[in-house]
């Protein structure tokens, strides 16, 4: 059997670009140029992450193709536009996921179960379409590439719905009420960033574990529906 070159964990980051997003999008942009930074810092465990950069509204844009952060110098902003369709988020990564860990595989790696990180601050403004999608996605029988969802919900976000898209219950996380959002925005990317870090520390050392932490001042979704 072929030596691989190593084991390697998809990240994607699927991010709510809706108008509502306009007052705390610079603190979203200003957390993933931290984690970038903070990644670069930590070259080993950077090594087993390739990233995803993810903005939806009522339509989808891929502003960073799954790529090794260490060879980017810079990360997209991200905007907003209007709409908060999850569906379209969750279609584009049935045909990107499968597409993204092929040619991971191409390039001689073992590939971990990919992971999303889903946020968003309102309700889907495509109720009732884009559940089917969703199921389709997360079925590891029709997509054999399902990823593991961790979501996280602030402002208008239901705890009810982040349960939903979130795969297991301990992946789903609402800001605390009376939390200025600003502040959860930056508790997410912190979050995140830990998460990262540590699961490629994990998949470095072969345990192949999803390390996924709460943020600082969000709760349980489960504790709260």
């Amino acid at each position: 059997m072929a030596e691989t070159a190593g084991r390697v964990l998809p990240v994607y980051l699927v991010a709510d670009e809706s108008v509502s997003m306009t007052p705390v999008v610079d603190e979203l942009n200003a957390g993933l140029q931290s984690l970038h930074d903070a990644l670069l810092r930590e070259p080993l465990a950077a090594a087993k992450v390739r990233f995803s950069i993810i903005g939806f509204s009522e339509d989808v844009v891929v502003h960073s193709a799954l790529s090794d952060l260490r060879n980017e110098t810079a990360l997209p902003q991200l905007s907003v536009r209007s709409g908060t369709a999850y569906g379209v988020a969750f279609s584009l990564l049935i045909d990107r996921i499968p597409a993204d860990v092929r040619a991971l595989k191409r390039e001689g790696f073992a590939v971990h179960r990919p992971a999303v990180f889903f946020l968003s601050d309102g309700q889907p403004t495509d109720p009732g379409e884009w559940e089917p999608v969703y199921a389709e996605l997360i079925d590891r029988e029709r997509t054999p590439t399902a990823p593991n969802i961790i979501a996280c919900g602030i402002g208008d976000a239901r705890a009810e719905t982040i349960l939903h898209v979130a795969t297991r219950p301990e992946f789903a996380f609402v800001a605390t009420p009376g939390v200025e959002v600003g502040f959860a925005i930056a508790e997410f990317c912190t979050a995140l960033t830990r998460s990262v870090i540590r699961s490629g520390q994990a998949v470095g050392g072969d345990t192949a574990e999803l390390v996924v932490e709460r943020p600082d001042s969000f709760r349980m979704a489960v504790d709260v529906v």
